[in-house]
């Protein structure tokens, strides 16, 4: 027998929402949201009045490649969208490269959250290859 689907909506806030789906939802700070889905590096969540920022630390980019590290990955943001690379500057000291998308708050629904984090997770595999290259 072919049986028909039957869609459903529902409303859950977001740590609910996250819990449901197996991660893993820390406070980190004010308006800060840690996330950690199975394996995966930590998704920080800078939840706004009317954006809410996902951010992953790829670690510090003082002693990396350059201008070399910089185009290539520059050149991936294309293929990893909706996600892309960023630098992190709000500690001068210490930049960091990170992985960044945003949403607006208005209307999110559950396939637009899952997908940004299926986006952050391939493009920190994609990152971790790249990376490989000047870490040696």
């Amino acid at each position: 027998m072919n049986l028909p689907t039957v869609q459903t909506i529902r409303s859950d806030d977001l740590v609910e929402f996250l819990q449901l789906h197996n991660m893993e939802v820390t406070e980190a700070g004010d308006s800060i949201l840690r996330v950690v889905r199975e394996t995966e590096l930590p998704v920080f969540l800078n939840v706004g009045n009317e954006v809410l920022t996902f951010e992953v630390d790829l670690g510090p980019v003082k002693d990396l490649g350059g201008g070399n590290l910089f185009f290539e990955l520059l050149d991936e943001n294309t293929a990893i969208q909706p996600v892309c690379f960023a630098i992190d500057n709000s500690h001068p000291d210490d930049p960091r490269l990170i992985l960044t998308e945003s949403r607006i708050t208005g209307d999110l629904s559950d396939r637009e959250i899952l997908s940004v984090f299926d986006a952050l997770e391939l493009a920190a595999d994609k990152a971790e290859t790249i990376l490989q290259k000047y870490l040696k």
